[in-house]
């Protein structure tokens, strides 16, 4: 199974640079989150469609020649919004399918972007299996949310901005759910001395109880984030990268996920999906400590919800 190097990342960077933009990087007292220590945000969520989606997708399509039929994809809603902003940029079809549980404030940019919505299914897996039958069927080109080498590279172009802009980080809080984000962060960060730490919702542990296992696992779904970070299972090539190179994985409960949303909108007037909160949750709640003398920082990686429901 290919697993991403940092050559891949590198490249992927270059490929996908005229179409997206470099987020910043925000340093903040604790004090602005109700918490005692400085902390390093890279913004995700001002990434072009309002989360990190778009560095996978584009990479993805600009690795390989589109088909006639463009792509397919299957989608909690913020990876859809991103191939779908990529096949307009590109002028290529996109068909996107999404489970029930999609909220409006996704749905409508996938529709905004002017891919074809297909609600299908409860939960992402019952989205995905149809996204792959209708690829097979059209000869479309199949953009999986998390779970290609291709994809993965272009989410690790995240941890490369990062080091080149705080590199006095030691450690790195990803939100996890298939596990693409987190599995380009750990490849970029391979070999080197920073950490990366999984936050999961403990109604969505899929890292959590793969590292558990030896194996990527069903896992329940439920809870505020199912839309972004509820998958049965992680994706197998991000697994061959997290079983060694991510260091911790930690759960939050959905209370703690709406805290830190409210401590994001109030201190820094930023408004973050609960997927996009999950990661400071982890300092905030209390369920990851970190260690003395240590730089952390931690990916705010979406935006995608309504501003209302947060204030």
């Amino acid at each position: 199974m290919t697993t991403p190097s940092r050559a891949d990342i590198e490249a992927a960077a270059a490929r996908i640079a005229p179409h997206l933009r470099r987020t910043p990087v925000m340093r903040v007292h604790g004090r602005d989150l109700g918490l005692d220590l400085p902390l390093i945000l890279k913004l995700e969520l001002l990434q072009a469609t309002g989360s990190f989606k778009p560095r996978g997708a584009f990479n993805r399509m600009l690795s390989t020649t589109l088909p006639a039929a463009g792509v397919v994809t299957a989608s909690g809603g913020n990876h859809g919004a991103a191939v779908a902003y990529a096949a307009r940029a590109l002028g290529v079809r996109a068909e996107v399918f999404c489970p029930t549980i999609t909220p409006p404030a996704k749905t409508s940019r996938i529709e905004g972007y002017g891919a074809t919505l297909h609600r299908v299914g409860a939960v992402y897996d019952e989205a995905r299996e149809a996204s792959e039958a209708r690829a097979a069927e059209t000869g479309a080109l199949l953009v999986h949310a998390y779970d290609q080498a291709e994809v993965l590279a272009g989410q690790g172009t995240v941890a490369r901005e990062m080091e080149q802009d705080a590199p006095e980080a030691t450690h790195v809080l990803v939100a996890t759910g298939g596990g693409g984000l987190i599995g380009g962060i750990a490849a970029w960060f391979a070999g080197t001395p920073t950490q990366v730490i999984s936050v999961e919702p403990a109604a969505c542990p899929t890292l959590h109880d793969a590292l558990r296992a030896g194996r990527p696992v069903p896992s329940p779904v439920g809870g505020i984030a199912a839309d972004s970070l509820g998958p049965r299972q992680v994706g197998g090539v991000m697994f061959e990268v997290a079983k060694h190179h991510v260091a911790e994985a930690v759960l939050v409960s959905d209370e703690a996920i709406r805290d830190a949303q409210r401590r994001i909108w109030q201190g820094l007037r930023l408004v973050a999906e609960p997927g996009g909160a999950a990661a400071l949750a982890a300092l905030t709640s209390g369920a990851w400590t970190p260690p003395p003398g240590a730089r952390v920082a931690v990916v705010v990686c979406g935006a995608n919800t309504d501003p209302a429901s947060v204030a």
